[in-house]
């Protein structure tokens, strides 16, 4: 570019060669240097050297252009950053101490010499040329992102040059909240990396700590609970009846019971009405390892009977006959009924009977036993048979068992007021000494309450769901869980003769508590055999530890009462070893009677 003089060379700032004066003042409150330049042109002469006018005059820009005013100013009004140089003019600026190529803001990270300061501050009033589109992009791409983000940028990459895939990268990495920079620059600290660790990253990133802590800290099923399974299993298989032996035993014993209803109709006035009821573990499913114990109640029948409560419980009561011509008025004591002495006749006339079956042995009588029982030998077992005495009344079921039978739950209400309409029956069963007195009666004289057909009843039936165990419904362990309380109370007892006051029947009790209080099928799904197992051990263990088992019933009676509470701990104490044992004795009597 000329000027309007003779041409004169580009001085440096140490010279005293007369320019464009420029003054400068200070901005106290964010430290940056204001320069304000005299409207002074210059022109480029044609191999692009910046050139001065001859006499440095004060002149108004009249030849600079709006644009490059509106560039100038953005400059100087532009916020302060934390490198302290002043933004470059251009890839194609050259200065009098040499050609310097233009640096973006970003890129810049060291501070120049005052030199260059000096000649950019000088070449202002130089004639700029144009601009590339996509450069001015950048520049204003680099304006508007914020200093704190420009930072961070320059720390993670401080090398000037970058291709444009590490660009981009910085890019994504601006609009990441710090926090996530932090994490990532820690995992990885190298600044380069391939597309695939990045994806990698991420998914690391998206997933939630707390699954990685649950996956940890899952586990197998532990072979203990398998184990116990198929010990239980086992035992099982071992316990249930066969079908021959069932065919041949039951055989032999309906034949008796058929002779002995037939001896009593014939050869007796009082015993007359007799019917057979049978009931117990035989004929409720529940019979267990060989087919040798049968309960069978031959009940008479009596209208009109007056009954009145013997003791605390509600258990035993004393019965009056109420009608005159009753054949059983020969059995009164005063206008109670003995029991002691209906049984004696009862007991002589089956002795009579099984005379004309040599196989059958009637067995000596136990004290407070209501039954008359037989034993003879099928098949190399030993088989007993209980004749049990009752009376059957057709009143309404006493007081005493109206707080009990808790299945509403369990087996509906109406279930339950279908059993209540039903008679109950009276058995010639005492506890402790005979010889007691309650309201001048004796002991021995009086009555126990039997709802065993009741009983025989609600465990054929069981299930909440009519369909519990048939073939369109679902299995239960209902059953199979009480067959493995009475075989391991069984074996215990046979092990300790301290056991022999315990009995099948405080077993039958506990599981009758425990449906009544679990009552859906899904609770002892047959699936969860073991888990139910366990279960109605705790409830048992429960009963013995507080010595207390309701009758389920009759709710005031106890079931463990005249028990020593030692014994009722010891038995507790030797179930539990048994549990956390994984069951030693099941293990014993499946090798003793391996085939």
């Amino acid at each position: 570019m000329t000027g309007r003089g003779r041409t004169c060379k580009a001085a440096t700032p140490k010279t005293g060669c007369a320019k464009g004066k420029t003054t400068t003042g200070e901005y106290p409150e964010n430290g940056l240097t204001k320069e304000k330049h005299n409207a002074t042109t210059t022109e480029q002469k044609p191999k692009g050297r910046s050139q001065k006018t001859p006499s440095c005059t004060k002149e108004k820009s009249s030849e600079r252009s709006s644009v490059k005013t509106k560039i100038f100013t953005e400059e100087m009004n532009k916020p302060p950053t934390d490198n302290t140089t002043a933004p470059s003019r251009g890839a194609g600026a050259r200065t009098g101490a040499g050609k310097s190529k233009g640096k973006s803001e970003v890129e810049q990270t060291k501070p120049q010499p005052e030199t260059t300061k000096a000649t950019r501050q000088d070449s202002a009033t130089a004639t700029k040329p144009k601009k590339r589109p996509g450069t001015a992009k950048s520049e204003e791409k680099t304006k508007t992102t914020p200093p704190e983000d420009t930072t961070k940028t320059s720390i993670k990459s401080p090398k000037p040059k970058k291709c444009p895939g590490t660009a981009k990268s910085e890019e994504k990495t601006k609009t990441t909240p710090p926090e996530d920079t932090t994490k990532t620059s820690i995992k990885s600290p190298k600044p380069k990396k391939c597309p695939s660790t990045a994806k990698s990253e991420e998914k690391t990133k998206t997933t939630p700590p707390e699954d990685t802590t649950k996956t940890s800290i899952k586990s197998p099923k532990p072979k203990a609970c398998a184990t116990v399974d198929s010990l239980l299993s086992t035992t099982l298989g071992k316990l249930k009846i066969k079908k021959i032996d069932k065919s041949n035993t039951a055989k032999v014993v309906n034949k008796l019971i058929e002779q002995i209803i037939k001896h009593l109709k014939e050869k007796t006035n009082c015993f007359t009405t007799a019917e057979p009821l049978r009931t117990g573990s035989y004929y409720e499913n529940l019979k267990i390892s060989k087919p040798d114990e049968f309960d069978v109640m031959l009940s008479i029948d009596v209208d009109r009977v007056l009954l009145k409560a013997f003791g605390d419980n509600g258990a035993f009561y004393s019965v009056a006959l109420k009608r005159d011509k009753n054949p059983l008025k020969k059995f009164q004591d005063g206008d109670i009924l003995s029991a002691s002495k209906m049984l004696t006749e009862f007991r002589d006339e089956v002795k009579k009977c099984v005379k004309d079956f040599p196989e059958w042995e009637v067995t000596r009588k136990r004290p407070g036993c209501p039954a008359v029982t037989l034993t003879t030998a099928v098949q190399s077992v030993i088989v007993s048979l209980d004749v049990v005495l009752s009376i059957k009344v057709k009143t309404s079921w006493p007081a005493f068992t109206q707080q009990g039978f808790q299945i509403d739950k369990w087996l509906g209400t109406k279930g339950k007021q279908d059993y209540k309409r039903q008679p109950y029956y009276l058995v010639p069963k005492y506890e402790g000494k005979g010889a007691v007195e309650h309201d001048g009666i004796s002991a021995k004289d009086a009555w126990r309450l039997s709802f065993s057909h009741v009983e025989k009843d609600i465990l054929l039936k069981h299930g909440s769901e009519k369909t519990c165990c048939e073939r369109e419904g679902q299995r239960c362990c209902r059953k199979d869980c009480l067959k493995l309380l009475k075989h391991l109370l069984s074996l215990l007892k046979e092990k300790e003769a301290s056991f022999e006051k315990f009995y099948s029947y405080q077993a039958k009790t506990t599981l009758l508590h425990a449906c009544s209080s679990r009552v859906k099928d899904s609770d002892w799904s047959a699936s969860s055999r073991s888990r139910c197992f366990l279960q109605l051990l705790e409830d048992f263990i429960g009963h013995l530890e507080k010595c207390v088992l309701p009758n389920f019933f009759i709710p005031d009676q106890n079931l463990l009462f005249g028990i020593d509470k030692k014994k009722c701990l010891h038995l507790a104490r030797c179930i539990e070893e048994q549990r956390d044992n994984d069951f030693p004795i099941f293990s014993c009597w499946l090798q003793n009677n391996e085939e």
